[in-house]
């Protein structure tokens, strides 16, 4: 995969009171990501070509992917594809990179969302809606050790468009 021709479609950058090896673990262990990310575990062999998963409550594979960067506490690259019939099939595969950099006395974290072709807005609007409730909620465990719960489903716009694809969700 040429990560080259990826651009990114979604940019959020937070700040967090905590230091960049404790954000790398909220990232990359499913003991931290279940207080934040909706009881979803995320799994990572941490090396290039390692694998990233993230299993829903119930135990399910949600997202496969694989680690494309690693460089820890400093930057984490995967394909991040969610697994719904025919999703990456149509959309092609999904990129996500998290930089962690000392800002003082917090944490500047970046995510990006990379496509390597267009996506439509409709499509996005799903990531656009779902990434600053992780983010905020990563941020408030790491800094008070509790996660505000958040109401969320998927935009009906992108599942409506996701549908007109032939893209089946649950």
């Amino acid at each position: 995969m040429n990560i080259e021709n990826f651009k990114p479609a979604i940019v959020y950058t937070i700040y967090i009171a905590a230091t960049p090896e404790r954000v790398w673990q909220a990232l990359t262990t499913a003991e931290f990501s279940r207080q934040y990310f909706s009881g979803f575990a995320i799994e990572a062999d941490l090396k290039v070509g390692g694998a990233f998963i993230a299993r829903a409550p119930d135990g399910a594979e949600h997202i496969r992917g694989e680690v494309i960067e690693c460089d820890p506490p400093k930057k984490l690259t995967v394909t991040w594809n969610v697994n719904w019939p025919a999703l990456v099939e149509k959309l092609g595969p999904t990129l996500v990179t998290y930089e962690i950099e000392q800002a003082g006395d917090a944490v500047k974290l970046t995510m990006l969302q990379s496509h390597d072709r267009p996506i439509s807005d409709d499509i996005l609007s799903g990531g656009r809606a779902g990434w600053p409730a992780i983010l905020s909620s990563l941020k408030s465990v790491l800094e008070t050790g509790h996660a505000p719960a958040i109401t969320k489903a998927p935009p009906e716009r992108m599942l409506a468009a996701l549908r007109e694809l032939g893209i089946t969700t649950p």
